[in-house]
């Protein structure tokens, strides 16, 4: 049997994007334990670290298959065809990263999944229990991402409409950004006074946790080439673009509205740029990224303000950021990257249709779901934070010995 022929320099490139994004699980925890209250801190930072193990359990029996086996009615993937990694070996796949071990692409792809639900987390900080996020965790991999992601990326539906994804503007953000918007109006408010929510209890740790994922974030968008070319580089600096873009565009825009900025806006506009930029970070050139850049600072800022104005309890922005930015993100694929050089096979209009329709169906199906997923776990079980448990900080009841 003849394999394909491995390249050395992609491969080493790929283990670095990998190992990048891997980081990007801790810096998430440093970034919403520094953001959360005091007395939650280990609670949120755990959630993300308990991700790792739960989904790449799930990865190996049965989800690589469900996100990236053969495709059954354009939905699903076969869980059988990669079971406990079969067949994933140190040779490559023609459709899956055609110069580079499958085994690499298996864990890369890991890494995405693994940092999915932790983006929830800041959302619905305080309102779940351990038993209520880890049958999240399990239902929500199950029947949201390893779904969407096969429509995506692994042959399904849409991919086969011509929709466009690069790194995950719609299989992470759009799901994780829009579950969040289900969690925090299915959940409910916290108990807790207003002013108290919005106490940070460490906002060093917040601002080395952003750093984590600004260096994380360039193996996120930059591996989503699969090879060290002309299009990783690409993403390399249409990520970091619009990041600074974003970042100064969200300050202006809240001292243009006379509210002023603090430190949290400085952290949080260049995540909304990051997010906003993932999609298309492949597909659009360094130029286009200045703009999209300031798009993602308008966008976001107004989804927060609105939520705001809604009295959503989103605790650490993520609709309003990873939601709306991903969102915004997969639809300017259609507009900045139709004449690229970077997507030759796209037609204008009917690219622009295709991400507008793709990314409608995605939301309303992550939103639905979540819902669902929630309501129906709660139908059998108790999953919610009891008002003194809340008060008190989920630290002393999330993680215990007995």
């Amino acid at each position: 049997m003849t394999h394909l022929p491995i390249d050395t320099g992609d491969t080493a490139f790929m283990i670095l994007c990998t190992a990048m994004v891997c980081l990007m699980t801790p810096g998430l925890a440093f970034f919403y334990g520094g953001l959360a209250r005091k007395n939650n801190i280990l609670t949120i930072m755990g959630q993300s670290f308990l991700s790792v193990g739960i989904t790449t359990i799930m990865w190996i029996f049965g989800g690589f298959g469900l996100a990236f086996g053969h495709d059954i009615g354009g939905i699903i993937g076969n869980p059988a065809d990669f079971f406990l990694m079969r067949h994933v070996t140190s040779f490559p796949n023609l459709f899956h990263g055609a110069t580079i071990p499958f085994l690499m692409f298996f864990l890369y792809q890991l890494m995405f999944v693994v940092i999915t639900v932790p983006l929830m987390t800041g959302a619905f900080a305080g309102r779940l229990n351990l038993k209520g996020y880890v049958l999240l965790v399990i239902l929500w991999n199950l029947l949201i991402y390893f779904p969407v992601c096969h429509w995506i990326w692994g042959g399904g539906f849409l991919e086969q409409l011509g929709f466009r994804d690069f790194a995950g503007g719609a299989v992470i953000h759009t799901t994780a950004g829009f579950g969040s918007l289900a969690c925090i109006l299915t959940l409910g408010q916290r108990t807790i006074p207003l002013a108290e929510r919005e106490k940070h209890s460490n906002l060093m740790a917040a601002a080395i946790g952003t750093g984590l994922l600004w260096f994380g974030w360039f193996g996120f968008n930059s591996g989503g080439a699969l090879r060290a070319d002309y299009q990783a580089v690409n993403a390399f600096g249409s990520t970091f673009t619009a990041l600074a873009f974003a970042m100064i565009t969200w300050l202006i825009v809240a001292k243009v509205k006379g509210k002023g900025f603090d430190f949290v806006d400085v952290l949080t506009g260049s995540v909304a740029g990051l997010a906003t930029i993932t999609p298309c970070a492949g597909y659009v050139e360094p130029k286009f990224a200045i703009v999209i850049g300031i798009i993602a600072g308008i966008v976001c800022h107004a989804a927060v303000d609105y939520r705001k104005k809604k009295q959503w309890d989103d605790a650490l922005d993520v609709w309003g950021v990873h939601g709306m930015g991903g969102f915004t993100g997969t639809i300017l694929i259609g507009i900045f990257a139709a004449n690229s050089h970077l997507l030759t096979e796209s037609k204008s209009w009917f690219l622009l249709g295709v991400q507008i329709l793709g990314v409608i169906i995605v939301a309303i199906y992550a939103y639905a779901l979540t819902t669902l997923i929630l309501k129906g776990i709660m139908h059998f079980t108790q999953i919610t934070t009891t008002k003194e448990e809340q008060e008190k900080g989920l630290d002393y009841t999330f993680f215990t010995k007995k």
